[in-house]
């Protein structure tokens, strides 16, 4: 009898501790250390959410409906995600899930190569221009891999851009989608005549039924603002290439924007007659950078330089928003100040001092690790168009390794793709993570939800740590920043975060 009872309250031991762990009761914590839960079920079914269950987000009267008050102080456009348009606008299987997540890596390897070579190679100027000769203005961009490091790719199958809003271009508007990007000084859309033009979902701006479309001319001051433009027939022309091996190339012009009842006049766009890649649908791109040619630049005094998004988590059936305007300023963020690098203005940098792990700072991560230099070198990008937050070697591997040491009582798994950790949490509910911190200079601490570095790559319970080692340059991506509101004010030099989110 006693044998049995031994066995049988060891065996009810044993179901006990099984139980808990499916239930995803804590495992080894380090008492000093703060923690968050992560819910694995309700991460693993956003990944699995198939994106032609989003499709009512593409309404276009939603989609496009703005809000503003009586002064036009505050413009607001809905933000959607492009794996909620994927399900209309490609033939791709977009059942396979895995297939979508190391498609978007692969887009942002891209995407980082190509941001390292304009910080580090070209002072912030990228194009394909070798010869501003009239001769060489009807052939397209020649794209070299090797300035890239990578190879030349069509939109049709990776894309680029990875949040989307929908513009009307033109009198009368002509509806188009277009990509969003923090990093870009140029509004632009494909044009007719098209010479090389790539699909999108709705029928491509045709100027001459427009009756707001004003050439610009070569010797005009919008002209003399386009980075690397050159002349042809007295018409202003530009170029433009991205990392994935995107390009466009036409002339510039003046032309109305509108969104919802709000109508923007004049905005200088490139109307792009030779155009590669981008992303199935979209009609162009909406430049959101610091420089005077984007769009945000070119509003000026009607919204303060000031401007705001909130990013849709990955795979939900919802939708962020961007706005402009002074009124779109939150009241109770946290304020960090912007730093300006003259060889990249299009970029927003921001001063890092440190990183975290369970409410602890990392010992070893220095403010120095992430100084901008008086050269345009290092610094800390933020960037809607990167996925994944880079950060130099040795801050990367710090990071890492203090995550790792709150982690040790979660099962490991092999390293997928980019990321060198990754975890085993298949059949948990939910797990105990030690928290994630950024440290801004001058003292705001961000600390981000769990599901904003710790992500599924499969359907089986594998979850890897969502950073990666760069190249000197700090990025903080997408992936990082979602469900946060963020708002910059270009005007006073401040981006903000918080207090609400999406």
């Amino acid at each position: 009898m006693v044998v049995f009872k031994v066995a049988f309250e060891a065996l009810a031991m044993l179901f006990l501790m099984v139980v808990l762990q499916v239930l995803g009761a804590p495992t080894t914590t380090n008492p000093s250390l703060t923690y968050l839960d992560l819910n694995v079920h309700e991460s693993i079914a956003t990944f699995k959410s198939h994106p032609s269950s989003h499709r009512h987000l593409l309404n276009t009267d939603s989609i496009s409906d703005s809000q503003h008050d009586g002064n036009d102080s505050k413009w607001k456009l809905k933000l959607i995600h492009r794996d909620s348009i994927s399900s209309l606008l490609t033939s791709k299987n977009l059942s396979d899930h895995r297939g979508r997540f190391h498609d978007r890596i692969k887009r942002d390897v891209k995407r980082v190569a190509y941001l390292i070579h304009r910080l580090m190679i070209n002072g912030g100027n990228v194009t394909n221009s070798s010869s501003n000769s009239s001769s060489n203005t009807r052939q397209p961009p020649r794209y070299k891999v090797t300035e890239f490091g990578s190879d030349v790719v069509s939109g049709m199958d990776q894309g680029s851009g990875e949040y989307f809003v929908r513009l009307g271009v033109g009198s009368p508007a002509r509806d188009q989608y277009m990509v969003i990007d923090s990093g870009s000084d140029i509004v632009w859309v494909q044009c007719q005549p098209c010479r090389q033009c790539y699909k999108q979902s709705d029928p491509v701006f045709d100027p001459a039924n427009s009756a707001s479309y004003a050439t610009v001319t070569c010797g005009s001051v919008v002209c003399g603002r386009v980075a690397n433009a050159n002349c042809n027939a007295g018409r202003c022309r530009y170029e433009v290439s991205y990392g994935d091996g995107s390009y466009t190339k036409g002339t510039m012009a003046l032309e109305t924007i509108t969104f919802g009842q709000t109508v923007v006049r004049n905005v200088a766009i490139g109307c792009g007659h030779w155009n590669r890649g981008m992303f199935v649908g979209a009609a162009g791109l909406l430049g959101l950078g610091g420089g005077l040619m984007s769009f945000i630049g070119q509003l000026g005094g009607q919204t303060g330089g000031t401007f705001g998004y909130c990013l849709v988590s990955r795979g939900t059936a919802s939708q962020g928003s961007l706005v402009f305007g002074r009124d779109a300023v939150p009241v109770g963020a946290v304020w960090v100040p912007l730093e300006r690098n003259p060889r990249a203005p299009s970029f927003y940098y921001v001063g890092l001092a440190g990183l975290g792990v369970g409410g602890v700072k990392v010992g070893t991560i220095t403010e120095d690790m992430f100084r901008l230099t008086e050269n345009g070198g290092g610094g800390v990008v933020m960037d809607t168009g990167t996925a994944v937050t880079r950060l130099p070697l040795q801050a990367y591997q710090a990071l890492r390794d203090a995550f790792i040491e709150g982690t040790a009582g979660l099962a490991r798994s092999s390293g997928v793709s980019i990321f060198d950790t990754c975890f085993n949490f298949f059949n948990l509910n939910n797990v105990r993570l030690p928290t994630v911190s950024f440290y801004f200079s001058n003292g705001p601490v961000l600390t981000l939800p769990a599901t904003n570095f710790m992500i599924p790559v499969d359907e089986e319970g594998t979850f890897c740590f969502a950073f990666a080692p760069s190249a000197g340059i700090s990025i903080i991506g997408n992936i990082q920043q979602e469900g946060i509101q963020i708002t910059f004010d270009g005007a006073n030099g401040f981006v903000g975060f918080g207090p609400n989110t999406c």
